[in-house]
């Protein structure tokens, strides 16, 4: 990728330097446009070069750069070489460069970006990812949409590279708030209801039997029971808890479904109650158990074994913990998918937690443990629809769908479609996920429904408007111009500029595989948009020459081919029309 252009600098570095072209590839940078000037193509920085002399300065280094300059030599690929500060700066023959570029995001298609010389020493793996993760018998939160959507891409991210990905939804499905949940619909719930609204009358009624919790002893008691004989496998209490399971998870699939997720694997807390049994025993056959004075079994995970820091595997009443069954969980995937990696898709707060659990599967002997990660990411503030504060997606989606209606409706330029109510939810969904995905993941953020919606500036509204724009023009003109094309016909300054800008997208997407940020791609996207729109004001395909508005149709189509494929990379689905 690249279109070879950066293994060609480097080998001719390499005559030079006395070093294999594969050691300098990735130290070649291609170079970010500049609204002040037209810039080199790429870059090579001379510190990289350098990085094992303690004792370089940095005139030493301006030094070996202007050296370095003189005596390489321009050819039929590299034009112009110069020395910046610190730097080697390449251009590349424009002919060249605009051919080579367009004429590989058409062959590469999808895969443009991923063909890279940047990927080429990348082991395949198998990965498993668990994200999402939402509790049974209550409406999708909205706290679970960043797991969902950060998860989601991760996935998307990891597959588009070749590894072999395994989507894990583990649910919380099992614990004390199952008692009272029985015990509440035997009280207060109604059949009818239940069939009419499932999740909406089970929250409801875990609402009503906390309440009456608080001021009758006797309904704890009742919940202390059905959740024992939900442990000890009672038929009609497990048939019940098992109902409640099936109509959240069908629900559940209805809201993924819009937000166009999938996963591999249901599994869920209760599917590992027994096995956390085993891994309890295993612990105690290693002699890592302790008993503290209150009665609970503790594992010491300190560097230093003086339990300054200890994790809880079982109550003093034999009950399992949440840490117990997630070091059973990632025992049962190693022995079923025999990963390379799993990572946990949860929030920053639970980085302790997963901490533990690593530091255990350690001690017990698993040295896979090592590549076992947690994705942190941070809490979204401030998300509340007209009526006040948020508490289910559903809500948040409705409101989406709802607001993008009204924009659309209000602007003159919007097309007409077949189905409005479903390219406002796409366009919707767009606008969430890049607010989301502008910072970094840890970052907390204050949503803004006005930031979200504004079709202007750097907002998932743009991309997406950016995207139909470029499906309109290519609906109007047609495709017989792509056959063939004059690069002659493609020098003005933003030609180049989104050319330069199309040469870094494998750049951007190995920044992305190696921190998992998806910011990286965000921004990308929305630099291109931004080119993309200067572009279709100044190079007009309307009544310009055939040969003209043939080589503009085709950049504008490589334009739109990376947008579509980085915004399915984020989870957004791109629309046509809006």
């Amino acid at each position: 990728m690249a279109c070879g252009f950066r293994r060609s600098i480097a080998c001719q570095l390499s005559r030079v330097l006395a070093l294999p072209p594969e050691s300098l590839i990735k130290s070649i940078s291609a170079v970010p446009v500049s609204k002040k000037e037209e810039v080199a193509d790429f870059q090579l920085s001379v510190d990289s070069l350098l990085e094992n002399n303690s004792h370089k300065s940095q005139l030493d280094t301006q030094d070996q750069a202007q050296r370095l300059a003189e005596k390489l030599k321009c050819d039929t690929v590299v034009t112009a070489i110069s020395a910046g500060p610190r730097t080697l700066n390449f251009k590349i023959n424009r002919a060249l460069l605009t051919k080579a570029v367009l004429q590989q995001v058409t062959e590469d298609g999808s895969k443009y970006g991923l063909k890279s010389e940047l990927f080429s020493d990348l082991p395949q793996k198998r990965i498993v990812v668990e994200f999402s993760s939402p509790n049974i018998a209550k409406k999708f939160h909205v706290g679970h949409l960043r797991s969902t959507i950060i998860g989601n891409f991760i996935a998307n991210l990891k597959e588009a590279l070749g590894h072999q990905v395994t989507r894990i939804n583990y649910i919380g499905d099992w614990g004390m708030q199952f008692g009272l949940l029985g015990t509440g619909f035997q009280l207060f719930g109604y059949e009818e209801k239940l069939q009419a609204n499932p999740l909406q009358h089970l929250f409801d009624v875990y609402v009503q039997v906390n309440k009456e919790a608080t001021d009758d002893k006797n309904v704890t008691k009742l919940a202390h029971e059905f959740f024992h004989r939900l442990e000890l496998g009672d038929t009609q209490a497990l048939a019940l808890w098992q109902r409640f399971r099936d109509l959240s998870i069908e629900e559940y699939t209805q809201i993924y479904k819009r937000l166009g997720i999938y996963f591999d694997e249901y599994s869920g807390e209760s599917f590992y109650r027994e096995k956390s049994q085993d891994v309890l025993k295993l612990l105690d056959s290693k002699g890592l158990l302790q008993k503290t004075a209150k009665g609970n079994v503790v594992v010491d995970v300190s560097e230093t074994g003086d339990l300054s820091s200890v994790c809880t595997v079982m109550r003093s009443d034999g009950t399992s913990l949440y840490a117990t069954r997630d070091l059973a969980a990632a025992i049962h995937r190693k022995d079923k998918y025999n990963f390379d990696t799993m990572i946990y898709v949860a929030d920053k707060g639970q980085k302790r937690h997963f901490q533990q659990v690593f530091q255990m599967l350690k001690i017990m002997g698993h040295e896979w443990a090592e590549r076992c990660q947690h994705v942190p990411f941070g809490i979204v503030k401030g998300m509340k629809t007209r009526r006040g504060e948020v508490t289910f997606l559903e809500d948040v989606l409705n409101e989406v769908q709802s607001r993008m209606l009204q924009n659309m409706a209000s602007i003159k330029t919007t097309k007409k479609m077949e189905n409005p109510r479903e390219t406002a939810e796409k366009v919707g969904l767009a606008a969430l996920i890049i607010q989301d995905f502008r910072g970094l993941l840890l970052s907390d953020y204050q949503f803004s429904w006005d930031r979200v919606f504004q079709s202007r500036g750097d907002t998932g509204v743009f991309l997406q408007y950016t995207h139909a724009r470029l499906c309109s023009l290519e609906e109007t003109f047609g495709c017989g111009y792509l056959n063939d094309f004059n690069v002659a016909c493609l020098q003005e300054p933003q030609s180049v500029s989104i050319l330069q800008h199309l040469l870094r997208f494998d750049e951007v997407l190995y920044t992305a595989s190696q921190d998992l940020q998806p910011k990286h791609i965000v921004s990308y996207l929305l630099t291109l948009s931004h080119l993309a729109a200067v572009a279709h004001k100044t190079l007009q395909v309307k009544d310009s020459p055939p040969e003209v508005a043939g080589a503009r149709l085709h950049l504008f189509k490589a334009v739109r081919s990376v947008l579509a494929n980085g915004m399915k990379l984020l989870g957004i689905t791109p629309v046509c029309k809006m």
